[in-house]
């Protein structure tokens, strides 16, 4: 017999911590099993930092939905916190006139998407809006913006634990069964393994949670989705910023292109790439400059040589193989896989930080 919790979530990442506050302050009873020694330490710590506005996500997908909602949520949190954020706005910038016929896509999307403030400008007004900028037309999202997300998780965490939430660090989710219908998992650390018999299960362990979801005895493997490991590469600009607002390609298959962002404290960087590896790395290979100087040099030509440094990287639990067209999230619950008591959230990529409170509030309903 274990010890009996009423809820465990496993990752203290971003949405991990959402979902715990939010369970928490519905009066849940909460712990959180997260196998480092701190929060949101591996995909939450290496990211862009950008608020979404929700542009590109296919009508009606839970990229769409949650993006729209949980940058609104974000917002308001941020600013009843006194977290800092700048709204500073994105320009998505066409590079041809075949790219400029594209813009209109995106903006129709975001239309759909509830998007209504995007503005559709010309190379003239864009270039008087970001001087070093080379375009056939761009759109204005005045939506977008940044913020220390660093403050953001530690404030998520003080509220969960403030309505009585526990975290367990160094605590590894080893495996698990289905008994009566229920989770029970295997947890070890530091004093050997443990069993938690629970109510609830969220799976909310990032790239760790196929594996998890695998490693439960009695769940449909069929279920559990494939993993594929798409590496981002980011790196910093020498010198002053050249631009105040985020500046984007055209999205890519894989990702929304080599774009411009910058830290509250004004550093600017490019970043990030696709890179498709088999095991998790985060080195940054200074040979990958070459491409990005090419990738940057098509919006800001007068990008100079020697000026990019490698910085840092991320991995993106994609559950869609190199090639095939973006994947939605997968908040996988009890009428998926039929384990009473389970949520199981795949493939929780950008805009995953963005939508964090609404995926909070996604899986609280399906509970």
């Amino acid at each position: 017999m274990g010890e009996r919790v009423d809820c465990a979530v496993i990752g203290a990442g971003v949405v991990g911590l959402a979902i715990a506050r939010k369970l928490a302050i519905q009066g849940r009873e909460v712990i959180v099993l997260e196998r480092e020694d701190a929060i949101g330490t591996i995909t939450s710590a290496r990211n862009s930092e950008v608020i979404h506005a929700g542009l590109y996500y296919p009508e009606g997908s839970l990229k769409a939905r949650l993006c729209v909602a949980g940058r609104a949520l974000l917002y308001d949190y941020l600013q009843e916190r006194a977290i800092k954020h700048q709204r500073c706005g994105k320009l998505i910038v066409a590079t041809t006139e075949e790219e400029s016929e594209a813009l209109e896509d995106i903006l129709e999307k975001a239309r759909i998407n509830g998007v209504d403030d995007m503005t559709r400008i010309n190379a003239a007004d864009a270039r008087a809006m970001e001087p070093e900028l080379t375009c056939h037309g761009a759109l204005f999202s005045p939506s977008t913006g940044i913020f220390d997300s660093h403050s953001y998780m530690l404030n998520l965490q003080g509220d969960a634990e403030n309505h009585g939430a526990s975290f367990a660090f160094l605590s590894t989710v080893a495996g698990g069964q289905i008994k009566d219908g229920a989770v029970s998992l295997d947890v070890s650390g530091a004093d050997g393994t443990m069993t938690l018999d629970c109510s609830t299960v969220i799976n909310a362990a990032g790239l760790g949670a196929q594996k998890i979801a695998s490693s439960i005895d009695g769940f449909p493997l069929q279920k559990v989705p494939p993993l594929h490991y798409a590496k981002g590469n980011y790196f910093t600009l020498n010198g002053k910023a050249p631009f105040k607002h985020l500046i984007y390609p055209l999205p890519g298959k894989a990702s929304l292109g080599t774009h411009y962002t910058r830290d509250l404290g004004g550093q600017g960087r490019f970043g990030p790439d696709v890179q498709w590896i088999d095991d998790i790395d985060y080195n940054v290979d200074p040979d990958r400059a070459e491409s990005f100087y090419a990738a940057i040099r098509r919006y800001w030509p007068g990008l100079a040589d020697g000026t990019l440094n490698p910085a840092y990287s991320g991995i993106r639990p994609k559950i869609q193989a190199p090639g095939e067209p973006t994947a939605d999230f997968i908040i996988q619950d009890t009428g998926v896989h039929g384990v009473r008591g389970l949520i199981n959230l795949f493939g929780i990529e950008s805009p995953g930080l963005t939508s964090s409170l609404a995926i909070a509030d996604e899986v609280a309903s399906r509970l």
